[in-house]
């Protein structure tokens, strides 16, 4: 008979398994610090606020990766004390999404505590629920301090006044968070590739609710004419077909090549296309977002330059993201997604002196032209990677 604490490392890694409810229970926080984020860039519709915006999404999305690495490698939502410790994290997640709005300003010092509270419970539940696999546990082990160290540079910046010190100190965090990783490189990890791509698929849905939510609570605060439910349409159809263009195949051919590989190589494919690739799609569809949010407040007016980069330069980024995802796990190119990217970044001007809604149809009109032409001129490819045909 086993006992309680031999339970806590019954899982073999690298058995698959599906994502757990206690998972996507923690995903829901992450969910609300999605939309501080775009309230952050909603307030601050400068150059300045859309980078102050980006940095607090990269210090909270490398909070959730570090979660997602643990939950993929170690089974811990069947042990009392290990669900206590995440719905523990929950709850600083909470703080963090709070007070991202003014992670720069009134409340960094709540932010950078907070925060700090979500990364050191992720290291002591992730060295306690490894101890029983040597390999993961001294990955663990070579990690922490960078882990520990960029929450701690945060905090840091919470008790210094606002300036170019304060900056100084997120963009050590950030660069010794990311950093990380490729300096201690990736031995040791063991990657569950159906888990992981699952988890990281759902993260891209959650984002694109996000969207969804801004349109919506947008349209809701105005008249409901024609031409505020046409823009509402409108953005929707532009969210559908962001989902198409990941889901669709992009995702099923990442997720078949990550579970095609081992060891090393696919933990380091793992970290790059999924826990940084990643990061500048989740980016993109936040700056989409704003950019919604901010076309249904004047369907009539054109954007401001920050929203029309947000608009058409978040969704140029959104495809190029695909770009570099395809050709790390892949090696290829896809060409019609950078040109498509390239004709949107030519349409940011468009978009301050357009009216809004017309920016929005133009947007929602060229994204519908690239499902429509993959679709078509993939076709067959496209129906072997669904169907799993040879």
């Amino acid at each position: 008979m086993s006992t309680p604490d031999e339970h806590r490392h019954d899982r073999v890694v690298g058995e698959s398994h599906a994502v757990t409810p206690l998972e996507l229970f923690f995903d829901l926080v992450f969910v609300f610090a999605l939309t501080q984020v775009t309230a952050l860039l909603a307030a601050d519709l400068t150059w300045l606020g859309m980078l102050r915006g980006f940095a607090v999404l990269a210090v909270i999305w490398w909070a959730w990766v570090g979660y997602a690495w643990l939950t993929n490698s170690i089974r811990i939502d069947d042990d009392v004390t290990s669900r206590l410790v995440i719905m523990a994290a929950m709850v600083a997640m909470l703080v963090v999404g709070l007070a991202a709005p003014t992670a720069f300003g009134e409340y960094a010092l709540l932010f950078g505590s907070a925060y700090f509270v979500v990364r050191v419970l992720h290291v002591l539940l992730y060295v306690n629920a490894t101890r029983a696999d040597a390999d993961v546990y001294g990955a663990v082990l070579r990690l922490a301090p960078g882990m520990l160290a960029g929450a701690t540079l945060i905090l840091v910046a919470g008790f210094v006044a606002p300036g170019p010190l304060r900056a100084a100190l997120w963009a050590l965090a950030i660069i010794i968070d990311f950093g990380t990783p490729l300096v201690v490189g990736t031995s040791g990890w063991k990657v569950d590739a159906d888990h992981f791509a699952e988890r990281h698929g759902l993260i891209i849905i959650i984002a694109l609710g996000e969207s969804v939510v801004a349109l919506g609570v947008s349209a809701a605060g105005e008249e409901l004419s024609a031409g505020v439910v046409t823009a509402a349409a409108l953005g929707v159809v532009a969210v559908c077909a962001m989902w198409w263009l990941y889901f669709d195949v992009v995702a099923v051919v990442a997720a078949r090549v990550l579970d095609s590989l081992s060891g090393r190589v696919q933990a380091n494919m793992a970290r790059d296309s999924y826990s940084y690739i990643h990061l500048f799609m989740v980016f993109g569809i936040v700056l989409v977002a704003l950019g919604l949010k901010k076309t249904l407040l004047d369907i009539d007016a054109p954007l401001k330059a920050v929203v029309s980069v947000a608009l058409f330069g978040g969704m140029a980024l959104y495809l190029l993201a695909h770009v570099a995802f395809r050709l790390r796990n892949i090696h290829t190119v896809n060409v019609q997604r950078i040109v498509v990217s390239g004709v949107l970044i030519v349409l940011i001007p468009v978009g301050v002196l357009l009216p809004s809604l017309a920016s929005l149809g133009i947007l929602a009109g060229v994204l519908v032209a690239l499902v429509t032409y993959e679709a078509i001129r993939f076709r067959e490819i496209r129906h072997r990677i669904r169907f799993n045909e040879p």
